[in-house]
């Protein structure tokens, strides 16, 4: 039972790191990762330094923020840089 109730705790703090309740939406990682995403998509095979002009023109994200977004998606299996420093959204 004690388990349960540890393992329960501790998912409600993940979820809290990733969407924490005192920062605006548009100031977190999970949110703008969406973005990075999306332009991502929107041009398959970009240098990493291209996707983030077409990102700040559209968002207005700082370079650390954008590069936290890539490692996010990056841990999550949505994405992947090549060799070359390409982003590639993995299908």
């Amino acid at each position: 039972m004690r388990s349960s109730a540890a393992r329960s705790s501790r998912i409600r703090t993940h979820i809290t790191m990733l969407l924490p309740d005192n920062v605006h939406p548009e100031n977190t990682v999970y949110y703008n990762g969406a973005f990075v995403l999306e332009t991502a998509r929107a041009r398959p095979g970009s240098d990493w330094l291209d996707l983030y002009a077409e990102v700040r023109d559209s968002r207005n994200m700082s370079v650390a923020v954008f590069v936290l977004c890539l490692d996010w998606l990056f841990l999550l299996e949505l994405i992947t840089l090549d060799n070359y420093g390409r982003v590639r959204v993995c299908s």
